[in-house]
């Protein structure tokens, strides 16, 4: 005889909850368990369904055909919650007095029974424990859903709370679709936004994506999108985040940052490893050889995808106001990809217009003068300080262009970078300046200023100044002002030292080198000035200003004001 089935056909599971009574209950319409199915399965410790499933298919592999549960062990994780566990299941095929119930305690023991009119399918009911209860509120499990299942291939169903007049009582909470998993020419440009939206959290669209599949010695699916805006706490290093991992379409991990470098945090997107163990945790992905190989493949899937950004300006533009501060930790920490890291930098130099990044070093190489054999940059508190800094004059005179760098991570990320298509980067405030080396126009550059006949002048300033100063010296860096400061060759700039101030860390002290102009008329007259109060507050003022001149704060601005007002009665 013929049975015939009656059950609904779509393939769906249904979850209800009971507050009140403390239960859970997960309903499927699949092809359910017979009596002997559910003593073989459920009444044994580590027999595995799915193993068995997979060896009467000839021994394939599990992974091949997209299955989990290996070890036996899964269903008996539901006594964590509960303290008694209902399964009642008929299985496709059977009457429907061939139902089966069967309870447990998790104490070892479990009982059986038979069931009429049992719909085709498994219902398996969690009467969960006091402390568990939380798992039986509506919210909570749609928010579980949504994060652990949203990808499952089954709509999971719910009731609704209060469902309008003529909707359906119960909806899907999960999305019941993974979309990397499509192929790339079904997906349009909405539904990829949509996905964006979902997992990112963001209302923008994204900037870009990329969706890929890499098949060989290793199997893995990524979808990367590059956000339009940085998130408020883009900067708290506490804050977890990464990619969302998944094996096999089962969720993993939602912020694996193990798959991408910290100067690429603020990627989104997902990462299906067909290769890793479902078991797998944080720890283990550190120590995972296949990790670190999938990192470096998205790694460079990623700079790809700004590379191709960078074509676009203005799109690149919107991304550097938003990231570029997080890029620039890149050369430090990803040896590897340094020059091209470096391409996708963005400076603010003397050649822009604004204070916009537009520079980049590529673009700085191109227009660099005859015979220029550095880089050149000055880095300042601010890009308003680097712009009017004295140092830059001579660079001025000779068409040099110099990059103003204000971001505090500046100095560290150029001494990381090194050099960039053979020019070394140089500091325009560090060391002895000779002209010459600047290159440029020799028809624009100042004659090189003779220290010989001013060493009585440099001794007085030194003896007026005291241990405020290392050294005093005639320099080649001013055409049109008095005097600046310079920093000693192996010194640390002053930037890096506020940057390792703020960490606590003790550093040792360093004067800077205070370097006059001998063809300014007021450094003239200091020269020839006799009274030696008065020289020594002209010392003083001189010294003050090529401290403000380059955004820096004077150790006693109420000595400064006297002096100054002494010198503008007298």
């Amino acid at each position: 005889m013929r049975i015939r089935d009656t059950s609904p056909r779509t393939a769906s599971i249904r979850i209800e909850a009971d507050p009140a009574a403390g239960t859970l209950s997960v309903i499927d319409n699949g092809i359910g368990m017979s009596r002997e199915d559910i003593i073989a399965q459920l009444g044994t410790i580590a027999r595995s369904g799915t193993a068995e499933f997979i060896s009467r298919l000839g021994g394939k592999d599990g992974n091949e055909l997209n299955l989990i549960g290996q070890f036996g062990v899964g269903f008996y994780s539901a006594f964590t919650v509960a303290d008694r566990v209902e399964v009642q299941s008929r299985r496709a095929g059977l009457p429907a007095d061939a139902g089966v119930r069967w309870e447990s305690a998790g104490d070892g023991e479990f009982s059986i029974e038979a069931v009429e009119d049992a719909p085709r399918g498994t219902r398996v009911t969690l009467h969960l424990r006091e402390d568990a209860r939380e798992f039986a509120d509506g919210f909570r499990l749609r928010a579980l859903i949504r994060k652990y299942s949203d990808h499952i291939a089954f709509p999971v169903l719910m009731k609704k709370a209060e469902p309008a007049e003529g909707e359906p009582a119960e909806e899907a909470v999960n999305a019941a679709k993974a979309l990397w998993t499509r192929p790339k020419s079904d997906i349009g440009k909405e539904e990829y936004e949509e996905f964006y939206r979902h997992i990112a959290h963001d209302f923008a669209a994204p900037l870009a994506w990329s969706h890929n599949r890499v098949e060989g010695k290793r199997v893995y699916t990524s979808l990367l999108y590059i956000p339009a805006q940085a998130p408020f706490d883009l900067w708290n290093r506490e804050k977890p985040r990464g990619l969302k991992l998944y094996v096999r379409r089962v969720f993993i991990l939602d912020d694996a940052a193990q798959f991408l470098p910290a100067y690429l945090r603020f990627m989104r997107g997902v990462i299906d490893a067909d290769g890793l163990s479902l078991n797998v945790s944080r720890e283990m992905l550190q120590q995972d050889p296949e990790v670190d190989a999938i990192r470096g493949g998205l790694t460079r899937r990623v700079l790809d995808m700004l590379d191709k950004l960078a074509e676009e300006p203005e799109k690149y533009r919107g991304f550097w106001q938003q990231f570029g501060r997080v890029l620039k930790e890149g050369p430090a920490e990803d040896f590897a990809n340094r020059e091209r890291i470096a391409r996708l930098l963005r400076f603010t130099s003397t050649r822009s217009t604004g204070d916009e990044a537009d520079r980049s070093l590529a673009d700085y190489i191109a227009g660099k003068a005859a015979g220029q054999g550095h880089i050149w940059y000055i880095t300042a508190d601010s890009l308003a300080a680097a712009r009017s800094s004295p140092q830059l004059e001579i660079f001025g005179k000779h068409g040099v262009e110099v990059l103003l760098l204000g971001d505090p991570i500046d100095e560290w990320m150029v001494g990381q970078l090194g050099e960039f298509e053979g020019l070394g980067f140089r500091d325009a405030r560090r060391g002895v300046l000779d002209p010459a080396e600047i290159g440029g126009s020799e028809a624009d550059a100042p004659p090189a200023v003779d220290a010989d006949g001013h060493e009585a002048l440099l001794g007085r300033l030194k003896q007026a100044l005291g241990s405020a100063v290392g050294e005093v010296r005639v320099t080649g860096r001013l055409t049109d002002s008095p005097a600046c400061l310079a920093i000693g060759e192996d010194d640390m700039g002053p930037q890096m030292r506020r940057v390792l101030a703020a960490t606590g860390q003790s550093l040792p002290d360093a004067q800077p080198i205070l370097e006059i102009n001998p063809a300014h008329p007021l450094v003239q007259r200091l020269e020839a000035e006799q009274d030696g109060e008065r020289f020594a507050d002209v010392a003083h003022v001189l010294f003050d200003q090529a401290r403000l001149a380059e955004g820096g704060a004077l150790a006693d601005p109420g000595a400064f004001v006297k002096r100054l007002n002494r010198l503008l009665v007298s």
